[in-house]
């Protein structure tokens, strides 16, 4: 950190300046874009704009959430291309001041900004989201069913042959749902019969349930002992288990809460896992970003024109985001931990954007 207090406060100011800019135009265009496909999907409701509108702004707060590492990338770019064409970073260097050191004070930054986002933000965007997904199923005629996974079980419900039909179980094992109980009800949502089952094989849609009891509407006992019974459903276990798919519907503080219950009911936890340590890195995904955009900009002496520092801030977000892709992929195939997956590519860029720093100190 330099020592002056003023030129930090001046760093610090222009800084947090050029973020938000950036993060205004990236909101802008977000919500724009986004708006055009709302549009289009509610242009059969008779929704009007407003809703639309309504969704846009659901929506990209969590976009923005997601991309901010690349904004940062950004905006470290412009950042240090402002002092190095205004000179300042001249009159700071025959201060005595050195790269390292100017390059302090939006790194810190950057680390406040990513433990500010992962604690306070991202619970807002958790709730945004599942605002929006709520809303986005509600108009969806295809909709027809429905799945949760809750402190009280696995819950179920989905409307098949006219019928509609509540499925609750404790928990799965393998390709079975255990302790099974399917409420069946008319289309007019009359209760008609209780099934219940020890368990149902659920590797395909026609679930095979054993040692099934049924009963009546009064609750007494039509059928019992039955050993195997076939029920035709909407979901297998592969759509069971990518009920959290969407992980940006989990906040940070929810996360710990979120993987106990998943084991409880026999889900896989490795992707909550993963999501646990990205929030865990997150900060430092920050400040690899900002150190990577000073090797850009003052590892060379030179005044390249801006479109250059663009065409890299681009190649470098395309190539981070499919390292981080293929090392997600190395962590669902077992061939890294869940730990490794997500820390490797943070680290190697980390690694990476230091030692350009540090030859960019030299310059």
């Amino acid at each position: 950190m330099i020592k002056s207090i003023v030129i930090n406060k001046y760093l610090s100011k222009e800084f947090l300046k050029i973020v938000l800019n950036i993060t205004l135009i990236f909101f802008c265009l977000g919500f724009l874009f986004n708006l055009f496909e709302e549009i289009n999907f509610f242009k059969d409701y008779s929704a009007g704009i407003l809703l639309p509108i309504f969704m846009s702004a659901l929506f990209v707060p969590n976009l923005i959430y997601n991309i901010f590492p690349f904004i940062i990338l950004l905006s470290g770019i412009w950042f240090f291309l402002k002092i190095k064409k205004t000179d300042e970073i001249i009159a700071m260097k025959t201060a005595g001041i050195s790269n390292i050191s100017i390059i302090n004070v939006p790194g810190i930054i950057s680390i406040i900004l990513g433990i500010f986002l992962v604690t306070c933000i991202g619970p807002i965007t958790s709730v945004l989201t599942k605002k929006y997904e709520s809303v986005k199923i509600s108009y969806e005629n295809e909709q027809e069913s429905l799945a949760s996974v809750t402190e009280n079980g696995i819950w179920i419900k989905e409307k098949n042959y006219n019928k509609n039909y509540i499925i609750k179980s404790t928990s799965i094992d393998n390709n079975y749902l255990i302790n099974v109980t399917i409420y069946e009800f008319d289309f007019d949502n009359n209760f008609i019969k209780r099934i219940e089952a020890e368990r149902a094989n659920i590797y395909d849609l026609e679930w095979k349930l054993n040692n099934v009891t049924i009963f009546d509407s009064d609750g007494n006992t039509e059928k019992e002992n039955i050993k195997l019974l076939k029920y035709n459903s909407l979901y297998d276990i592969q759509k069971i288990k990518n009920l959290y798919s969407n992980l940006d519907t989990v906040s940070f503080w929810n996360i710990k809460k979120e993987i106990k219950l998943l084991e409880e009911r026999g889900y896989s936890t490795k992707e909550m896992k993963a999501k646990m340590q990205r929030s865990f890195s997150f900060p430092l995904f920050l400040l690899s970003m900002l150190l990577l955009s000073g090797v850009f900009t003052l590892g060379s002496s030179s005044k390249e024109n801006n479109s250059t520092y663009i065409f890299l801030a681009i190649i470098a977000s395309v190539l981070i985001f499919y390292f981080n892709d293929f090392s997600v992929a190395l962590g669902k195939t077992d061939k890294l931990s869940v730990e490794a997956s997500v820390w490797m590519p943070i680290v190697i860029i980390f690694i990476f954007s230091s030692v350009g720093i540090i030859n960019a100190n030299q310059n």
